[in-house]
């Protein structure tokens, strides 16, 4: 009886290895957030609040340092314009003008009252003349015309003119020009205090307002010209008479000052600041 052959289940050493099936990791569950009582809150590390504090410095370090190289550009400035300041003053030794009153004649003085309108008319003649000096070696002093005022105790009794003229380094300019008034109407207030000053035993005080722009040339520098206002008081003047005509005022006791005046405009209207 022949036997049956059957296959061995043995892989035979000579068949290639059936390749494996490839494994898939399942995915990994999903966490659930669960309330953890013991867990710490959140806070930020370290490394960014250092990093905060240290733009907060830099920030205030970059302030400090401006700050600094300002003032100290400042006091440099300071520093020079002094140092300038001082150097123009050794080498020029810069002087305001000086003024005095030569003299002052009065020969026309009339009060006409007018009994139509109950008014009075003031007309003055009155000659004046004024030495203008400057004391400086190597300054020129460039004037513009002049506007003249002859005023006793705020009233006017005369106004004039004198033209430009320039006052060489020490040098005496003169100063004379006639002025007047004609048929100047004066208020009550004007009238009863020039009546009282008239009745004085020394005469009548008087004063002499100059206005005008003065520059300043120093060799081939020219600086911009300022107003200046002079002011001359102490005078005392007197009411002519056909027998002595012209009245000559008392100047011995006049005293002139010059102040600078500066100018603000603010678009309507002009100031004027004075500076002794």
């Amino acid at each position: 009886m022949t036997d049956r052959v059957y296959p061995s289940t043995k892989p035979n050493g000579t068949s290639h290895p059936t390749p494996a099936a490839p494994t898939v990791n399942p995915p990994p569950a999903k966490a659930h957030a669960l309330y953890n009582p013991t867990r710490h809150p959140y806070r930020p590390t370290p490394t960014s609040r250092h990093r905060h504090k240290h733009r907060h410095f830099s920030c205030r370090r970059c302030f400090c340092l401006s700050c600094f190289w300002s003032i100290l550009i400042l006091i440099a400035i300071l520093l020079l314009a002094a140092i300038a300041a001082a150097a123009f003053y050794v080498l020029y030794r810069p002087h305001r003008p000086l003024f005095s009153v030569t003299s002052l004649k009065i020969s026309t003085f009339n009060l006409t009252p007018t009994p139509s309108d109950d008014s009075t008319h003031l007309t003055t003649k009155i000659n004046i003349t004024l030495s203008a000096k400057n004391p400086n070696k190597k300054i020129i002093f460039l004037y513009d015309p002049m506007s003249i005022t002859v005023l006793s105790n705020s009233v006017n009794l005369s106004n004039g003119s004198f033209p430009n003229f320039t006052n060489s380094p020490d040098n005496i300019s003169i100063i004379h020009t006639s002025m007047g008034l004609n048929s100047q109407v004066l208020d009550a207030d004007s009238l009863n205090s020039l009546k009282s000053d008239l009745k004085r035993k020394n005469g009548l005080p008087m004063e002499i307002v100059m206005d005008t722009m003065v520059g300043v040339k120093m060799e081939k520098l020219k600086m911009k010209k300022i107003g200046i206002r002079v002011k001359c008081d102490g005078i005392h003047g007197f009411v002519p008479n056909p027998k002595t005509h012209p009245a000559v005022a008392k100047t011995s006791n006049a005293k002139c000052k010059v102040d600078l005046r500066v100018k603000i405009s603010n678009g309507l209207s002009n100031y004027f600041f004075s500076s002794n």
